[in-house]
Protein backbone atom coordinates (compact mmCIF):
# COMPACT_ATOMS: atom_id res chain seq x y z
CA UNK A 1 0.00 0.00 0.00
CA UNK A 2 1.14 3.54 -0.77
CA UNK A 3 0.59 6.86 0.99
CA UNK A 4 1.11 10.56 0.34
CA UNK A 5 1.99 13.06 3.06
CA UNK A 6 1.17 16.65 2.12
CA UNK A 7 4.05 18.61 3.65
CA UNK A 8 4.30 21.85 1.72
CA UNK A 9 2.75 24.30 4.19
CA UNK A 10 4.54 27.44 5.35
CA UNK A 11 3.66 26.99 9.02
CA UNK A 12 2.90 30.69 9.46
CA UNK A 13 1.02 30.18 12.74
CA UNK A 14 4.14 28.54 14.18
CA UNK A 15 6.53 31.38 13.42
CA UNK A 16 9.26 32.12 14.40
CA UNK A 17 9.87 28.37 14.77
CA UNK A 18 9.27 27.86 11.05
CA UNK A 19 11.41 30.72 9.73
CA UNK A 20 14.37 28.38 9.25
CA UNK A 21 12.64 24.99 9.12
CA UNK A 22 9.43 23.41 7.80
CA UNK A 23 6.88 22.69 10.50
CA UNK A 24 6.93 19.00 9.60
CA UNK A 25 10.51 18.72 10.90
CA UNK A 26 9.94 20.50 14.22
CA UNK A 27 10.70 18.19 17.14
CA UNK A 28 7.87 16.42 18.91
CA UNK A 29 9.15 14.28 21.80
CA UNK A 30 12.63 14.47 20.31
CA UNK A 31 11.55 13.23 16.87
CA UNK A 32 10.84 15.24 13.69
CA UNK A 33 7.07 15.55 13.63
CA UNK A 34 6.63 13.82 10.29
CA UNK A 35 8.54 10.84 11.71
CA UNK A 36 5.53 10.08 13.90
CA UNK A 37 3.36 10.02 10.77
CA UNK A 38 5.78 7.78 8.87
CA UNK A 39 5.86 5.30 11.74
CA UNK A 40 2.06 5.30 11.94
CA UNK A 41 1.82 4.56 8.22
CA UNK A 42 4.34 1.73 8.49
CA UNK A 43 2.40 0.27 11.42
CA UNK A 44 -0.75 0.33 9.26
CA UNK A 45 0.91 -1.67 6.48
CA UNK A 46 1.98 1.16 4.18
CA UNK A 47 5.23 0.24 2.41
CA UNK A 48 5.87 3.28 0.21
CA UNK A 49 5.35 6.95 1.09
CA UNK A 50 5.52 9.94 -1.25
CA UNK A 51 6.40 13.11 0.64
CA UNK A 52 5.02 16.17 -1.16
CA UNK A 53 7.21 19.09 -0.10
CA UNK A 54 7.65 22.74 -1.03
CA UNK A 55 8.79 25.09 1.77
CA UNK A 56 12.40 24.38 2.85
CA UNK A 57 12.17 21.23 0.72
CA UNK A 58 15.94 20.69 0.83
CA UNK A 59 15.83 19.90 4.56
CA UNK A 60 13.66 16.78 4.45
CA UNK A 61 15.93 14.17 2.90
CA UNK A 62 19.00 14.91 5.08
CA UNK A 63 16.75 14.57 8.14
CA UNK A 64 14.62 11.59 7.13
CA UNK A 65 16.83 9.64 4.74
CA UNK A 66 15.37 6.91 2.55
CA UNK A 67 12.65 6.04 5.07
CA UNK A 68 14.10 2.75 6.30
CA UNK A 69 14.52 4.14 9.81
CA UNK A 70 10.75 4.65 9.87
CA UNK A 71 9.86 1.32 8.24
CA UNK A 72 8.92 2.62 4.78
CA UNK A 73 10.37 3.45 1.39
CA UNK A 74 10.37 7.25 1.23
CA UNK A 75 10.10 9.09 -2.09
CA UNK A 76 10.50 12.88 -2.24
CA UNK A 77 8.53 15.15 -4.55
CA UNK A 78 8.94 18.94 -4.58
CA UNK A 79 6.49 21.53 -5.88
CA UNK A 80 8.19 24.40 -7.70
CA UNK A 81 5.25 26.59 -6.65
CA UNK A 82 2.78 25.79 -3.84
CA UNK A 83 -0.21 23.97 -5.33
CA UNK A 84 -2.56 23.61 -2.36
CA UNK A 85 -3.59 20.30 -0.84
CA UNK A 86 -5.21 18.90 -3.98
CA UNK A 87 -2.52 20.21 -6.31
CA UNK A 88 0.19 18.66 -4.14
CA UNK A 89 -1.56 15.29 -4.27
CA UNK A 90 -1.99 15.49 -8.05
CA UNK A 91 1.63 16.56 -8.48
CA UNK A 92 2.87 13.17 -7.24
CA UNK A 93 0.25 11.03 -9.02
CA UNK A 94 2.61 9.97 -11.80
CA UNK A 95 4.96 8.45 -9.22
CA UNK A 96 2.33 6.22 -7.64
CA UNK A 97 2.65 2.52 -8.46
CA UNK A 98 -0.78 1.35 -7.26
CA UNK A 99 -3.52 0.19 -9.63
CA UNK A 100 -6.57 2.38 -10.32
CA UNK A 101 -8.83 0.69 -7.75
CA UNK A 102 -6.22 0.39 -5.00
CA UNK A 103 -6.43 2.59 -1.87
CA UNK A 104 -4.00 5.46 -1.38
CA UNK A 105 -3.68 6.88 2.16
CA UNK A 106 -3.24 10.65 2.26
CA UNK A 107 -2.20 12.58 5.37
CA UNK A 108 -2.08 16.28 6.02
CA UNK A 109 1.43 16.83 7.32
CA UNK A 110 0.45 18.54 10.58
CA UNK A 111 -1.90 16.00 12.19
CA UNK A 112 -1.04 13.76 15.15
CA UNK A 113 -3.69 11.10 15.51
CA UNK A 114 -4.25 7.89 17.41
CA UNK A 115 -7.11 6.77 15.19
CA UNK A 116 -7.34 3.26 13.77
CA UNK A 117 -5.95 3.72 10.27
CA UNK A 118 -6.16 0.03 9.26
CA UNK A 119 -9.86 0.07 10.20
CA UNK A 120 -10.38 3.20 8.06
CA UNK A 121 -8.71 1.49 5.08
CA UNK A 122 -10.76 -1.67 5.62
CA UNK A 123 -13.99 0.36 5.80
CA UNK A 124 -13.03 2.05 2.53
CA UNK A 125 -12.28 -1.26 0.79
CA UNK A 126 -15.42 -3.05 1.98
CA UNK A 127 -17.68 -0.18 0.93
CA UNK A 128 -16.01 0.28 -2.46
CA UNK A 129 -15.73 4.00 -1.71
CA UNK A 130 -14.11 6.66 -3.83
CA UNK A 131 -12.85 8.58 -0.79
CA UNK A 132 -13.10 7.86 2.93
CA UNK A 133 -12.35 10.72 5.32
CA UNK A 134 -11.35 10.39 8.94
CA UNK A 135 -13.73 12.61 10.92
CA UNK A 136 -13.54 13.63 14.56
CA UNK A 137 -16.18 15.17 16.79
CA UNK A 138 -15.20 18.36 18.61
CA UNK A 139 -17.03 20.19 21.37
CA UNK A 140 -17.04 23.46 19.43
CA UNK A 141 -16.87 23.23 15.64
CA UNK A 142 -17.04 26.98 15.02
CA UNK A 143 -13.29 27.18 14.43
CA UNK A 144 -13.46 24.46 11.76
CA UNK A 145 -15.32 23.58 8.64
CA UNK A 146 -17.80 20.83 9.49
CA UNK A 147 -18.61 17.64 7.58
CA UNK A 148 -22.14 16.28 8.13
CA UNK A 149 -22.92 12.67 7.22
CA UNK A 150 -26.03 10.58 6.67
CA UNK A 151 -25.76 6.82 7.14
CA UNK A 152 -22.00 7.21 6.98
CA UNK A 153 -22.02 9.08 3.68
CA UNK A 154 -20.74 12.65 3.52
CA UNK A 155 -23.52 15.01 2.45
CA UNK A 156 -21.73 18.37 2.39
CA UNK A 157 -18.64 20.36 3.32
CA UNK A 158 -19.35 23.54 5.25
CA UNK A 159 -16.94 26.42 5.82
CA UNK A 160 -16.40 27.86 9.31
CA UNK A 161 -19.67 29.14 10.74
CA UNK A 162 -20.90 30.67 14.02
CA UNK A 163 -23.69 28.08 13.90
CA UNK A 164 -22.23 24.80 12.55
CA UNK A 165 -24.69 22.11 11.49
CA UNK A 166 -22.48 19.31 12.81
CA UNK A 167 -19.70 18.75 15.35
CA UNK A 168 -17.88 16.47 12.91
CA UNK A 169 -14.77 17.96 11.32
CA UNK A 170 -12.25 16.86 8.73
CA UNK A 171 -9.36 15.23 10.62
CA UNK A 172 -6.87 15.36 7.75
CA UNK A 173 -6.47 11.66 6.91
CA UNK A 174 -8.06 10.33 3.72
CA UNK A 175 -8.20 7.09 1.80
CA UNK A 176 -8.55 7.73 -1.95
CA UNK A 177 -9.20 5.26 -4.71
CA UNK A 178 -6.14 5.74 -6.92
CA UNK A 179 -8.29 6.69 -9.94
CA UNK A 180 -9.73 9.63 -7.99
CA UNK A 181 -6.23 11.04 -7.46
CA UNK A 182 -5.68 10.99 -11.22
CA UNK A 183 -8.85 13.06 -11.79
CA UNK A 184 -7.60 16.06 -9.78
CA UNK A 185 -6.72 18.84 -12.28
CA UNK A 186 -2.94 18.98 -12.84
CA UNK A 187 -0.52 21.90 -12.72
CA UNK A 188 -2.65 24.35 -10.76
CA UNK A 189 -3.64 25.23 -7.22
CA UNK A 190 -6.39 22.91 -5.97
CA UNK A 191 -7.91 22.59 -2.50
CA UNK A 192 -9.31 19.16 -1.68
CA UNK A 193 -11.40 20.71 1.10
CA UNK A 194 -13.00 23.44 -1.03
CA UNK A 195 -12.94 21.92 -4.51
CA UNK A 196 -12.20 18.20 -4.77
CA UNK A 197 -14.39 16.84 -1.97
CA UNK A 198 -17.44 19.08 -2.59
CA UNK A 199 -17.16 18.29 -6.32
CA UNK A 200 -17.16 14.56 -5.66
CA UNK A 201 -20.20 14.81 -3.38
CA UNK A 202 -22.06 16.93 -5.94
CA UNK A 203 -21.28 14.37 -8.66
CA UNK A 204 -22.69 11.53 -6.58
CA UNK A 205 -19.38 9.84 -5.84
CA UNK A 206 -19.20 7.62 -2.76
CA UNK A 207 -17.52 9.83 -0.17
CA UNK A 208 -17.66 8.26 3.28
CA UNK A 209 -16.92 9.54 6.76
CA UNK A 210 -15.05 7.32 9.18
CA UNK A 211 -15.65 8.68 12.70
CA UNK A 212 -13.01 7.81 15.30
CA UNK A 213 -12.95 9.53 18.68
CA UNK A 214 -9.41 8.68 19.71
CA UNK A 215 -6.57 11.15 20.25
CA UNK A 216 -6.27 13.87 17.59
CA UNK A 217 -4.50 17.24 17.45
CA UNK A 218 -3.69 19.71 14.69
CA UNK A 219 -0.07 20.67 15.34
CA UNK A 220 -0.39 24.13 13.84
CA UNK A 221 0.44 26.52 16.68
CA UNK A 222 3.14 26.68 19.38
CA UNK A 223 0.53 25.70 21.97
CA UNK A 224 -0.55 22.57 20.10
CA UNK A 225 3.09 21.73 19.28
CA UNK A 226 3.84 21.79 23.02
CA UNK A 227 0.74 19.77 23.77
CA UNK A 228 1.51 17.13 21.15
CA UNK A 229 5.10 16.72 22.33
CA UNK A 230 4.03 16.52 25.96
CA UNK A 231 1.29 14.01 25.19
CA UNK A 232 3.68 11.71 23.32
CA UNK A 233 6.27 11.89 26.10
CA UNK A 234 3.66 11.05 28.74
CA UNK A 235 2.06 8.29 26.68
CA UNK A 236 -1.26 10.10 26.29
CA UNK A 237 -0.73 10.01 22.53
CA UNK A 238 0.77 6.77 21.27
CA UNK A 239 3.43 6.85 18.56
CA UNK A 240 5.32 3.93 17.09
CA UNK A 241 8.24 6.31 16.51
CA UNK A 242 8.65 7.11 20.22
CA UNK A 243 10.49 4.20 21.82
CA UNK A 244 11.36 5.70 25.20
CA UNK A 245 9.46 4.75 28.34
CA UNK A 246 6.58 7.25 28.78
CA UNK A 247 7.02 9.64 31.67
CA UNK A 248 7.29 13.26 32.74
CA UNK A 249 10.46 14.03 30.77
CA UNK A 250 12.23 13.03 27.58
CA UNK A 251 15.93 13.90 27.34
CA UNK A 252 18.24 13.31 24.40
CA UNK A 253 21.25 11.24 25.39
CA UNK A 254 23.53 14.29 25.31
CA UNK A 255 21.13 16.79 26.92
CA UNK A 256 21.96 18.05 30.44
CA UNK A 257 19.70 18.82 33.40
CA UNK A 258 21.74 20.28 36.26
CA UNK A 259 21.45 19.05 39.83
CA UNK A 260 18.64 20.98 41.50
CA UNK A 261 16.83 21.66 38.22
CA UNK A 262 13.57 19.87 37.43
CA UNK A 263 11.58 19.11 34.29
CA UNK A 264 8.10 17.61 34.19
CA UNK A 265 4.75 17.68 32.44
CA UNK A 266 6.05 15.83 29.40
CA UNK A 267 8.89 18.27 28.76
CA UNK A 268 11.42 17.46 26.06
CA UNK A 269 15.13 18.39 26.04
CA UNK A 270 16.80 18.14 22.64
CA UNK A 271 20.30 17.11 21.71
CA UNK A 272 23.00 19.23 23.34
CA UNK A 273 20.52 21.33 25.32
CA UNK A 274 21.30 22.43 28.87
CA UNK A 275 19.14 23.48 31.83
CA UNK A 276 21.01 25.08 34.74
CA UNK A 277 20.54 24.74 38.51
CA UNK A 278 17.27 25.61 40.26
CA UNK A 279 15.38 26.00 37.00
CA UNK A 280 11.87 24.53 36.70
CA UNK A 281 10.63 23.35 33.29
CA UNK A 282 6.97 22.34 32.92
CA UNK A 283 5.36 21.02 29.75
CA UNK A 284 7.93 22.75 27.56
CA UNK A 285 9.98 21.88 24.51
CA UNK A 286 13.67 22.83 24.47
CA UNK A 287 15.27 22.24 21.07
CA UNK A 288 18.77 21.09 20.24
CA UNK A 289 21.62 23.24 21.50
CA UNK A 290 19.39 25.60 23.50
CA UNK A 291 20.55 26.79 26.95
CA UNK A 292 18.47 27.87 29.95
CA UNK A 293 20.14 29.71 32.85
CA UNK A 294 19.82 29.18 36.58
CA UNK A 295 16.67 29.89 38.57
CA UNK A 296 14.38 30.28 35.57
CA UNK A 297 10.81 28.99 35.21
CA UNK A 298 9.43 27.75 31.89
CA UNK A 299 5.80 26.70 31.45
CA UNK A 300 4.25 25.48 28.17
CA UNK A 301 6.95 27.23 26.17
CA UNK A 302 9.12 26.40 23.16
CA UNK A 303 12.81 27.28 22.98
CA UNK A 304 14.22 27.09 19.46
CA UNK A 305 17.54 25.58 18.36
CA UNK A 306 20.59 27.36 19.73
CA UNK A 307 18.56 29.90 21.70
CA UNK A 308 19.78 31.18 25.07
CA UNK A 309 17.51 31.96 28.00
CA UNK A 310 19.20 33.76 30.89
CA UNK A 311 18.97 33.31 34.64
CA UNK A 312 15.86 34.23 36.61
CA UNK A 313 13.72 34.29 33.46
CA UNK A 314 10.00 33.49 33.49
CA UNK A 315 8.46 32.12 30.28
CA UNK A 316 4.81 31.13 30.21
CA UNK A 317 3.14 30.20 26.91
CA UNK A 318 6.08 31.84 25.12
CA UNK A 319 8.20 31.06 22.07
CA UNK A 320 11.89 31.87 21.68
CA UNK A 321 13.15 31.61 18.10
CA UNK A 322 16.34 30.05 16.81
CA UNK A 323 19.54 31.55 18.26
CA UNK A 324 17.62 34.30 20.05
CA UNK A 325 18.81 35.55 23.45
CA UNK A 326 16.52 36.38 26.37
CA UNK A 327 18.48 38.28 29.02
CA UNK A 328 18.48 37.63 32.76
CA UNK A 329 15.37 38.58 34.70
CA UNK A 330 13.01 38.93 31.73
CA UNK A 331 9.40 37.81 31.99
CA UNK A 332 7.53 36.79 28.82
CA UNK A 333 3.92 35.68 29.11
CA UNK A 334 0.70 35.09 27.22
CA UNK A 335 1.88 34.07 23.79
CA UNK A 336 4.95 36.30 23.53
CA UNK A 337 7.21 35.38 20.60
CA UNK A 338 10.88 36.30 20.37
CA UNK A 339 12.01 36.32 16.76
CA UNK A 340 14.93 34.44 15.25
CA UNK A 341 18.27 35.93 16.32
CA UNK A 342 16.68 38.67 18.46
CA UNK A 343 18.43 39.85 21.64
CA UNK A 344 16.40 41.02 24.65
CA UNK A 345 18.59 42.81 27.22
CA UNK A 346 18.47 41.73 30.87
CA UNK A 347 15.29 42.88 32.60
CA UNK A 348 14.05 44.64 29.46
CA UNK A 349 10.64 42.93 29.31
CA UNK A 350 8.55 42.39 32.46
CA UNK A 351 4.88 41.75 33.13
CA UNK A 352 5.19 42.34 36.86
CA UNK A 353 6.65 45.21 38.86
CA UNK A 354 9.00 43.24 41.09
CA UNK A 355 12.67 42.86 40.14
Amino acid sequence: MEAIIVAGGLGTRLRPLTVNAPKHLLPVAGIPFVGHQLAKLAEAGVARVLLATSYHADQFEPELGDGRAWGVELVYATEEQPLGTGGAIRNVASRLESAADEPIVILNGDILSGHDLPAQVQHHREAGADVTLHLVEVADARAYGCVPTEDGRVTAFHEKSPDPVSRQINAGCYVFRRAVVDKIPPDRVVSVERETFPGLVAAGAMVLGYVDRRYWVDVGTPATLCRASSDVVRGIASSAAFRAVPGELFMASDASLAVGASASGGSSLGSGSFVDVDTVVEGSLIARGAKVGAGSHLVNSVIGPGAQVGSGVVLRDAVVGDHAVVGDGCELLAGARVWVGAHIPPGAVRFSSDM
